[in-house]
């Protein structure tokens, strides 16, 4: 993870860049893990029974009559009460209303509608409960996976910096701090894990196909080598994070061999020195594959009254997902809990905005092929979520959430970065920085509004007067509302300097190098 040179481009590889970003996203997953009531997370009482119960060796757990789902068993301290989630999927209640977690009169068994999932993320995250019990394993829990996505994250964003051409990066890396990011990432939701390790994927792929020696050589500052480590091993977690990971391995794969061109990524494929790590890849995937057929994951989960058009048609999955999208982008731009906790419609404002400064400059600024390329990337955005729930809706209904394609929305920025920091000319390099910061400034804005926003509906209600909750003394995170919106405050502020700080040695460092690359080239 070193430099191939000295000056500007050394403090911006390895560990300089890894240890503040893996800090900085640490913090912001364990502060949004802190205030969010035990549970609350999307799923979060399927997936963490699931994890608790596996870690102990109950993997599928077992049916029992009149359950719907497998029945996993739980320790004394785990015992659950329906009470416990009274505020879910009602974002008047406040979430003073339910149980504790091993309450006595809770049962001691759960029946999960994730047991045949994928075991790899439960025993990641799941150990931690054999420590801890009740509500402090379950955070526990989620701490762990805090960290192991925002490991993921800052590995991403340190391979994304590891370039001479990377002044417009930080303007796309930002968005691996956007609040369902970091968010999903602080709850026992294996979404987390997926999202991370998507977005590692993006960025070593890229990087790998136009490291050292590809016919489109970016300069990279590491090495081939370095590049397949990040490469395995996040794509080995997105195939098995999820039931649908090797077909989301597919997609990143197609689609950056879409942005790069098949001409930098066929030596990559065609290189016998890649045989052993896509072999390791494609074990995983395989893997992945055979056991949600074993387990029949994708099966029939869902009851004729669970949810909308479960046996409905491919067009009509189609329609009622197109009809959707719209809310889906603002679902994956932040809305929180069992899809109750919505932002003002206007906050969601500052995200788009941000989001869309980066991805509109590189559709518009770097020539034909990287408008095709933007083209190209939010088609992809677009169609896939609709063509999947179109093909499953006679067995799943309508389910599909914002959060299952943020995996698709994050690479937009990404994409654009890339394509920016690698342009042909450099007409707007002077506005690397600027527009950089501009977004970053957004983005903080948004991102402690929606912290407050969640803090708000669990402490005095989503229907309640914004400032109630300075006066009622209802349930209260971990530290104290007010303790834990100051240090997220803080840290979303540090996360923008960070990042603006990268974006400043970036330019300098590209600039400084420019008579090099352009005679390379």
């Amino acid at each position: 993870m070193g430099t191939s040179s000295s000056g500007p481009g050394d403090r911006l590889s390895g560990w300089r860049v890894f240890l503040p970003t893996f800090l900085i996203l640490s913090a912001l997953s364990a502060l949004w893990s802190l205030a969010s009531p035990i549970l609350s997370g999307p799923d979060e009482t399927a997936h963490a029974t699931k994890a608790i119960a596996q870690v102990r060796g109950e993997i599928t757990g077992h049916r029992e009559a009149g359950a719907q789902y497998p029945v996993v068993d739980l320790p004394s301290s785990y015992r659950y009460r329906p009470q416990i989630i009274c505020f879910a999927a009602h974002p008047e209640i406040t979430a003073d209303c339910g149980a504790a977690l091993g309450d006595p009169g809770g049962r001691d068994s759960f029946a999960t509608w994730v047991s045949g999932y994928n075991p790899i993320y439960y025993y990641l995250v799941g150990w931690p409960s054999l420590i801890f019990g009740g509500s402090a394993g379950v955070m526990a829990m989620r701490l762990m996976s805090g960290l192991l996505s925002s490991t993921l994250l800052a590995w991403a964003f340190t391979v994304g910096m590891a370039s001479i051409r990377s002044r417009w990066m930080p303007a796309g890396l930002l968005f691996l701090a956007s609040p369902m990011v970091v968010y999903m990432a602080g709850v026992v939701n294996p979404q987390g894990l997926e999202i991370s390790s998507a977005a590692a994927l993006w960025i070593g792929l890229i990087r790998l196909f136009t490291c050292p020696g590809a016919p489109t050589d970016d300069r990279s500052t590491m090495t081939r080598w370095q590049l397949w480590i990040m490469v395995v091993v996040s794509a080995s977690l997105l195939a098995t994070a999820r039931s649908l990971g090797p077909l989301w391995l597919v997609i990143v794969v197609v689609l950056c061999i879409g942005v790069v061109g098949w001409r930098a990524a066929k030596p990559v494929f065609v290189n016998p020195r890649s045989y052993v790590p896509i072999g390791v890849i494609a074990a995983a995937s395989v893997f992945s594959i055979v056991w949600t057929l074993a387990t029949g994951t994708l099966s029939g989960q869902a009851g004729a009254h669970d949810v909308p058009l479960v046996g409905g048609s491919f067009l009509q999955g189609v329609w009622n997902t197109f009809r959707l999208t719209s809310s889906y982008f603002q679902q994956a731009a932040g809305v929180f809990g069992w899809l109750d906790t919505w932002l003002a419609g206007s906050l969601y404002a500052f995200f788009y905005l941000a989001f869309g400064l980066v991805v509109v400059l590189a559709a518009t600024t770097t020539g034909r092929r990287g408008a095709r390329t933007m083209i190209l990337m939010l088609v992809a955005a677009f169609l896939v979520p609709i063509l999947v729930q179109g093909y499953s809706v006679h067995q799943t209904g309508i389910i599909w959430q914002g959060r299952y394609a943020i995996f698709l929305y994050l690479a937009v920025p990404l994409v654009g970065g890339w394509l920016l920091s690698n342009a042909p000319t450099a007409r707007v390099d002077f506005l690397s920085v600027r527009i950089t910061a501009i977004s970053a400034s957004l983005l903080v804005v948004f991102s402690v509004m929606a912290f407050f926003v969640a803090l708000h509906r669990y402490i005095v209600g989503a229907h309640s007067p914004l400032f109630a909750i300075l006066h009622v003394n209802g349930w209260q995170p971990p530290l104290g509302w007010i303790t834990l919106f100051l240090l997220f405050a803080v840290v979303a502020v540090l996360w923008a300097a960070w990042v603006i700080s990268v974006a400043v040695g970036a330019a300098r460092r590209q600039d400084a190098a420019r008579p090099t690359a352009v005679g390379a080239e």
